[in-house]
């Protein structure tokens, strides 16, 4: 199974819910020596912004894989620079509300940032 196949396997299930950072954790986990219980209990308080609307999970658990790849601050500043530069920004909040305010259900729009940043991953 690759990445995406995966990720999209994860954010489909309703037995339990991965936030938007335990999403991609998870779907790296075994590549970076973690269960996906290690990845899921890692990913638990960056969920909808760091609970607080803060920085986008996605992007956050993005930021934690480029980590424990090795990838030092140039690599995960253009990462996170291109984020923001798609998005208009890096925090839950305001995302969130600009989805809404195009119409874009929650979990779309969730599910869409989840995706771009395995994709991304997978790209580097």
């Amino acid at each position: 199974m690759d990445h995406m196949e995966k990720v999209r396997e994860l954010r489909a299930r309703t037995d339990v819910h991965f936030n938007c950072c335990q999403a991609v954790l998870a779907t790296f986990a075994q590549d970076l020596g973690l269960t996906e219980e290690q990845a899921f209990r890692l990913g638990a308080n960056f969920g909808s912004g760091m609970r607080c609307g803060s920085a986008c999970g996605a992007l956050t658990g993005g930021l934690m894989v480029l980590g424990m790849m090795g990838c030092g601050e140039e690599q995960s500043n253009t990462f996170r620079n291109k984020f923001r530069a798609d998005h208009g920004d890096i925090n839950c909040a305001v995302l969130l509300k600009a989805a809404h305010e195009a119409g874009i259900p929650r979990k779309t729009h969730c599910d869409g940032l989840v995706f771009e940043v395995v994709e991304a991953l997978d790209a580097l």
